[in-house]
């Protein structure tokens, strides 16, 4: 049966939903679901998702999305499609970027504002096999001391491991199991289910309805999801073979190959950890 709905771990998938400016309430309505602990967002504004290092020697972060709220404080939102070599490490380098942009000049007393760093996940993590935590899907992540005491609660990490969410739609109780459900089976629903008949599921469905796109969008969609299927196929199988387990001659492999599907340099670099220089050799 042919999608109605796009997929949403597509980058154009995922851009189209959370990251248009049309798209503020939902990725509104979606932060809030996932840091209802946390004091409400009452607004974004979308940020430069290029950060670049403070020398020409640094490193570039591209994030998928990075916005600020009304305190000021900064969302990195980020959609992982396959297992990463570092790939915690690539998520806690990127974090310093806009902890580090809020320095002040002159004198300043470092009073930072908090940085949140949410990953969506399309595989889940090997480091919780045999562990309580396997079929978890929400983790958070904070900086505690040794006796679990919070020791600094302005910079957390939540990632979302999608394959461990097995709720049926019967079972949805809270907004973010709302989301991860629609998030999840978004490219397999042909009508739109009972319990997403409030205005931002409906505003939701709306934009991502192929129906409604342009040739142009149709034809930067498939390519989009003919990138992911492809690219998802390549790096589970490298992992799986232990091919670019902590070796740079597997990275290169992955780059090369993803080079030739047309890749960008800055997915590139997400994938495998190469630098741009080390990618443009190739």
């Amino acid at each position: 049966m042919k999608a109605k709905y796009i997929n949403p771990f597509t980058d154009f998938g995922f851009k189209k939903i959370f990251g248009e400016e049309a798209s503020k309430p939902l990725l509104l309505d979606f932060l809030n679901a996932l840091l209802a602990q946390h004091n409400k967002i009452i607004n974004l504004n979308f940020k430069n998702t290029e950060q670049l290092g403070q020398t020409e020697a640094d490193r570039k972060a591209i994030y998928d999305i990075y916005c600020e709220n009304e305190k000021g404080e900064k969302f990195i939102v980020e959609l992982q499609k396959a297992k990463q070599n570092y790939f915690k490490e690539r998520t806690i380098y990127y974090s310093t970027f806009p902890i580090r942009e809020q320095a002040e000049r002159g004198d300043w007393n470092y009073n930072l504002k908090a940085v949140y760093c949410v990953g969506i996940l399309d595989f889940t993590f090997d480091d919780y096999e045999n562990e309580p935590e396997k079929s978890e899907v929400v983790h958070t992540i904070t900086l505690k001391d040794q006796n679990g005491k919070t020791f600094y609660d302005k910079l957390t990490y939540i990632y979302l491991e999608m394959p461990n969410f097995e709720q049926t739609e019967e079972e949805l109780k809270t907004r973010l199991d709302k989301w991860l459900y629609f998030i999840k089976h978004l490219e397999d629903f042909q009508t739109i289910p009972a319990i997403f008949k409030d205005e931002v599921f409906i505003q939701a469905f709306a934009k991502a309805e192929l129906a409604k796109f342009d040739q142009a969008e149709l034809d930067s969609y498939e390519n989009s999801l003919k990138t992911y299927r492809d690219l998802k196929g390549v790096i589970d199988t490298a992992f799986d073979e232990g091919k670019i387990e902590g070796k740079i001659e597997g990275k290169i492999e992955v780059a090369k190959l993803a080079k030739q599907m047309g890749l960008s340099t800055a997915d590139i670099i997400k994938l495998t950890g190469l630098s741009e220089s080390e990618i443009d050799k190739l």
